[in-house]
């Protein structure tokens, strides 16, 4: 295969052995397969040989034995992502593009990763911060290291010089310090941010990737509760497709509608702590019946009628 000394996973020149490509055919069904000689790939319209694929360049049509018509293009890292194979639901595309772009993941920068699951947000930050910076990913189940190691390098061609990880729980296996980024991925990433405080640069910034609302709430206000972070920011990304063919222009039937809340807010300088917000909490939004973390100023009960004048 061709040397990468990017390290960005991208492939160029003619399809080599030992490559995986992706089929498409003429209804939009994609099949991942990886070139060896002399084999076949079987559809229900019939087998194509991977040595009429080997040797030319990407971005051509082939027709199998029985008349089916396919693309061949090399995989985009969006389209390997969400069809590698996996042990934990992996981070969309939209999702990892907002946490690359929010979270200001830069060449050269040291990132903490926690969980890796199975590796699509590896790959993505990876991608990132190149060679030059460091990916230091965290993951406490071995199955899910397992398969991420095995999509990561697949990717990549062989180990990422840029890429560590390591089979423990954040809290107490991290060993990383001067962090410029720290990406939560995780069930209950407020157990941590004490622990992240400890090692995120000043400016430095942590962004929590959460699935549910009580997750999102959690989160948010144990970041602000700490006091060595600025106001956090939440929020969710929607993306919608759209079909358009003549006069028919609309958007389009199928939408992913929630894949995850996405959370940054960037570390304090030590012993600095951010300005107060000045807005005035909603009423009962820390009433009797709210148990979490209080930001600072309030008292430990606060009745929701204290908010009525």
């Amino acid at each position: 295969m061709s040397s990468q000394p990017t390290w960005s996973g991208v492939r160029r020149g003619p399809l080599q052995p030992g490559e995986w490509i992706r089929l498409t055919d003429t209804k939009g069904r994609r099949h991942n397969i990886q070139l060896v000689e002399g084999k076949q790939f079987f559809t229900n319209r019939g087998s194509i040989d991977h040595d009429d694929l080997i040797g030319r360049p990407e971005g051509f049509s082939i027709t199998s034995s029985a008349g089916g018509e396919y693309l061949v293009f090399r995989p985009l890292l969006n389209e390997f992502v969400v069809s590698m194979p996996r042990q934990a639901a992996v981070v969309y595309p939209k999702d990892a593009a907002q946490i690359v772009a929010m979270a200001d993941v830069f060449p050269g920068a040291r990132v903490v990763e926690a969980g890796v699951g199975s590796g699509a947000l590896t790959c993505y930050l990876l991608r990132a911060v190149g060679p030059a910076g460091l990916v230091s990913s965290y993951e406490r189940r071995q199955e899910f290291a397992d398969q991420a190691v095995a999509n990561v390098d697949q990717y990549f061609d062989g180990r990422h010089p840029a890429w560590k990880l390591t089979v423990g729980d954040l809290v107490e296996s991290l060993d990383d310090e001067d962090v410029d980024r720290v990406i939560l991925d995780m069930l209950a990433p407020w157990e941590c941010v004490d622990r992240v405080a400890d090692v995120l640069t000043p400016g430095g910034l942590v962004c929590a990737y959460v699935a549910t609302t009580t997750q999102l709430g959690k989160t948010v206000e144990t970041l602000r509760a700490h006091g060595g972070f600025t106001e956090p920011q939440p929020w969710e990304s929607l993306v919608r497709d759209w079909h358009v063919e003549g006069l028919a222009v609309r958007p389009g039937h199928k939408m992913i509608g929630h894949t995850g809340f996405l959370v940054t807010a960037r570390r304090m300088a030590p012993g600095e702590t951010a300005p107060a917000k000045k807005r005035r909490p909603a009423p009962g939004a820390y009433g009797v019946d709210y148990s979490g973390p209080r930001p600072s100023g309030l008292p430990p009960q606060l009745a929701e009628e204290e908010f009525d004048a």
